[in-house]
């Protein structure tokens, strides 16, 4: 669902262990890693959506977790031009997430990515909390903070584990022949 501004609606799911670490999944045949995330259709609620985007990327259950929060409010994020489908009506410009914590509580084990024709992971991992902000793609790293930000409180009452200083990357350079 694209709103009248041309945001998707869409939930993000962050994963902890018992341990205050984040699942961590590589897109498949790509070099980049995120939290799982997917579309919320018309007939769902983002509680609905996020059972059955956790279950369809991650192979997870609702008797595999344990809710723990849902963002108080919608957190955005707008696609770089090159990545908006302009031939696409209507145009989707970004998406607005409703963001979930869960913990795992069933076994790891039952984590599987071949629950759909076309998986979104091929490999994941267990990571430190504040690791997502700088390992996301450039414009989602806002949306991941203030999420992190929010759930921080959640997970470690007696204080979050302090932010490493982000890390200035090297620029990438287009290589021509």
């Amino acid at each position: 669902m694209i709103d009248a501004d041309g945001y998707r609606s869409n939930v993000g799911i962050i994963l902890c262990n018992g341990a205050g670490q984040l699942f961590w999944a590589r897109r498949v045949g790509r070099s980049g890693w995120q939290f799982p995330q997917g579309g919320i259709r018309q007939d769902e609620s983002p509680e609905q959506a996020l059972f059955r985007e956790l279950h369809e990327e991650v192979g997870l259950k609702r008797a595999d977790v344990t809710m723990l929060a849902s963002s108080q409010q919608w957190l955005r994020y707008n696609l770089p031009k090159r990545y908006q489908r302009r031939h696409s009506l209507p145009l989707c410009i970004g998406q607005k997430q409703r963001w979930f914590l869960l913990r795992l509580t069933g076994n790891e084990n039952g984590v599987r990515f071949d629950n759909t024709d076309t998986p979104e992971f091929d490999r994941w991992t267990w990571i430190d909390y504040w690791r997502p902000v700088d390992e996301v793609i450039y414009f989602k790293r806002q949306v991941y903070e203030q999420a992190l930000t929010e759930f921080a409180p959640l997970l470690f009452p007696d204080g979050p584990p302090s932010r490493p200083r982000r890390r200035v990357r090297a620029p990438q350079f287009r290589l021509h022949r």
